[in-house]
């Protein structure tokens, strides 16, 4: 079992398994069915490009034993053994796969060149007819062996596949050919020519196991990116929570943690996306797989193995790319019927010729019929969507955008209002202390030990500013969502938020009509304020830009805040945003996106804190911004894992790019197969064009799939344009 992780549900896990066995949409329906028929299992999603399966269920109901005797008894099967050693078996059983396949493929090939040349390049010679029975015979029952032991497993199932049309398709194409070999006069006593398609066979295994080696290798190119970030870590690692690790000049790191000692810069652009190196001090946090650049470092482990932030990022993609847009499950519905229709309409083909076909009508309506099996392509229905998925999200991986599911990528694109917060989402979310005003040590003392205790975004810098002075902590600390912190010493209650506007001094009036942000500590029962502070927080840099490109695109600007009117419109002249909400409760901005969504607006929101996730949850996007609270991500769709909100432009393109690919994808996969099978069914010889060949049928079907994935690779090398899309 590559990854399980529990979910939200209580008694809920979620595991990603390898599939085997898988060879076209009808095959995912077939898994999936099998899966979902399970007690205990509350959902699953099979990826044919992945090769993958992502199952929530109920431990206590079910098992992964109990899951995969289900899909055995399908005919198909899943890994599900743990962690590594899964990892290492479906690695190995896909690049087994892969060398037969292409042994199978060239000796395939060099069969079907072979027998043409022998066929239509040289004259008639003693024992011509038996030399193209055998190579057709090593063709269809070795080459294409496995399409005739997929197709009997699925047919002893009642099932079938694309491996049952090609089965088919060659098995009835080399029968027919071999009867004419051995009983010729069956057909020269009526006048007719006994002829021979042994060619025809050797054509359509060596086209399509051509196209399934091109498949895979494209298939397997779309996965690059969890295998990139699986190169990271250090499977021999042996350190635990709480070790001190050296990390030298150019090592990688080996755990999540904090710089006990040493300066460097760390290279996290596998993580962030950011190509410039990160400057590390004591106390700053390290994260697994970085690298360190000249400098060395004395790393406190804090997280290992399953729990670090690169192992979270590797779970995520996953499970992305494991599940299916909207799209996809009413593909699948059509893909569950395509073949027995298929077969249906190549046995109509056949009867239809027989009787209507005039002379040699029988030997046409077998021609037909094997060409109707062959050109067929449920593959491509299969792979419009998943590919592609797969590919923009390792795409966006790689930028350190990571995209919580398919149904979020493909909203990403459709958005046209961005609300945003604005402390640690537009500005670096690390305040500076500009001003201040003590009524004494005990002052300082106190709200540093109050500060200490509390998550607010401005606490880390109100301590940082407090040197020299141990603190004084509360007996009892609790947070007031929007407005501060209630703490409680010695009975007494005190409060630390900001002041109302009516009750400032003018020197507090001053500093918040410069913008700055205030904040007060006071007794609650008398009033008395024992501390007033101002803290200014700098707007990213890339900030400026990033909402640039957003309005290039269309999506229209919010800043939705708790912090203070003053402070809000600095930060919005800063960027160019026009509209701006401040001094809102968590309740107030919930209610604000509610509005927006009333008017037929499709709203994003980027927020870091926790003040923030019901805002995150009532969004059409949720997008969380990596620097801020777990509560915040938990809440999201997508996570901005480098906090840049130049990543939000990118979403929004990639996006909008993966939709319009899905569309040419599965435009393709249904006008071919709307357009190939009526004419391998005759139409091509009644528009004056001749009986469609089985070996261009089989080239044609296997050209189907290719394109559909090569035109979703587009997606990884995808990068984001100034200027509207």
């Amino acid at each position: 079992m590559i990854h399980m992780s529990r979910k939200t549900d209580p008694g809920s896990l979620r595991a990603t398994f390898p599939v085997l066995g898988m060879g076209c949409a009808a095959c995912v329906a077939r898994v999936e069915g099998a899966i979902k028929s399970c007690e205990g299992v509350s959902d699953a999603q099979v990826s044919l490009a992945g090769n993958s399966a992502v199952v929530d269920y109920d431990p206590a109901k079910t098992s992964p034993e109990v899951i995969r005797k289900k899909v055995q008894d399908e005919g198909y099967d899943l890994i599900v053994e743990e962690g590594k050693v899964a990892e290492d078996k479906a690695e190995k059983q896909r690049d087994d796969d892969y060398r037969s396949l292409r042994r199978d493929t060239i000796l395939a090939l060099c069969l079907a060149v072979i027998s043409m040349i022998v066929c239509m390049g040289m004259g008639d010679f003693p024992g011509k007819g038996i030399l193209l029975a055998v190579m057709a015979a090593v063709s269809v029952f070795w080459c294409g062996r496995t399409f005739i032991s997929t197709a009997y497993k699925q047919a002893i199932h009642f099932h079938s596949g694309m491996d049952t049309l090609v089965a088919l398709s060659t098995i009835i194409s080399f029968l027919f050919s071999l009867f004419n070999l051995l009983f010729p006069e069956v057909w020269t006593s009526r006048g007719l020519e006994a002829r021979l398609y042994f060619e025809s066979s050797c054509m359509i295994v060596g086209f399509v196991l051509l196209g399934r080696l091109l498949e895979d290798r494209a298939k397997h190119s779309t996965t690059e990116a969890v295998r990139d970030l699986m190169a990271l870590r250090d499977p021999a690692s042996t350190v635990r929570p709480g070790d001190v690790v050296i990390v030298r000049p150019g090592e990688r790191v080996p755990a999540d943690g904090r710089v006990e000692a040493g300066e460097s810069s760390v290279n996290e652009s596998m993580l962030t996306g950011e190509s410039i190196p990160v400057e590390k001090h004591s106390g700053d946090k390290l994260y697994e797989g970085t690298i360190n650049g000249k400098g060395t470092l004395s790393l406190r482990a804090e997280k290992v193995g399953s729990d670090t932030m690169l192992s979270s990022i590797i779970k995520m993609v996953r499970e992305a790319q494991g599940s299916k847009a909207r799209i996809q499950k009413t593909v699948d519905k059509v893909a569950a019927v395509f073949v027995p229709v298929v077969i249906g309409v190549a046995i109509l083909s056949l009867i239809l010729w027989t009787v209507l076909g005039g002379e040699d009508s029988l030997t046409r309506g077998l021609l037909s019929m094997v060409s109707v099996l062959v050109v067929a392509c449920p593959c491509s229905l299969g792979l419009a969507t998943p590919t592609a998925l797969i590919c923009a999200v390792g795409n966006a991986a790689s930028k350190g955008i990571l995209i919580k599911d398919a149904d979020s990528l493909q909203v990403a694109g459709n958005i046209d209002t961005l609300v945003l917060d604005k402390t640690g989402t537009i500005t670096v979310g690390h305040p500076e202390v500009v001003w201040e005003q003590w009524s004494g040590a005990d002052a300082k003392a106190f709200l540093k030990g109050i500060e200490r205790r509390s998550t607010h975004p401005l606490a880390d810098a109100i301590v940082g500013h407090i040197e020299g002075v141990e603190p004084i902590y509360p007996d009892s600390v609790a947070a007031v969502p929007g407005k501060g912190v209630k703490a409680v010493l010695e009975g007494e209650e005190y409060f630390v938020g900001a002041p109302d506007e009516n009750d400032m001094t003018e020197d507090e009036k001053a500093q918040f009509g410069k913008g700055n942000t205030l904040v007060r500590l006071m007794e609650t029962s008398s009033k008395k304020v024992l501390s007033s502070l101002a803290l200014t927080d700098r707007v990213k840099e890339s900030s400026v830009k990033a909402l640039s490109l957003l309005r290039d695109l269309g999506i229209h600007e919010c800043i939705l805040t708790g912090d203070n009117g003053k402070s809000a419109q600095k930060v919005a002249k800063e960027v160019g945003i026009d509209e701006v909400k401040a001094s809102l409760l968590p309740a107030d901005k919930v209610q604000y996106i509610q509005d927006l969504q009333k008017e037929g607006r499709k709203v994003a929101m980027a927020g870091d804190g926790i003040n923030d996730s019901a805002a995150l949850a009532s969004s059409h996007l949720s997008i969380a911004m990596g620097g801020g609270s777990d509560v915040a991500m938990d809440a999201s769709m997508v996570t901005v894992v480098g906090s840049d909100l130049g990543k939000i432009p990118q979403l929004v393109s990639l996006s909008r790019k993966t939709n319009r690919i899905i569309k040419e994808n599965l435009v393709w996969a249904f006008a071919y197969n709307v357009i190939a099978i009526p004419m391998a069914a005759g139409l091509s010889y009644v528009l004056g064009g001749g009986l469609l060949s089985p070996g261009s049928a089989a080239a044609a079907m296997a050209a189907s799939s290719v394109l559909v994935v090569c035109n979703s690779l587009r997606l990884k090398r995808f990068e984001v344009e100034n200027k509207s899309r």
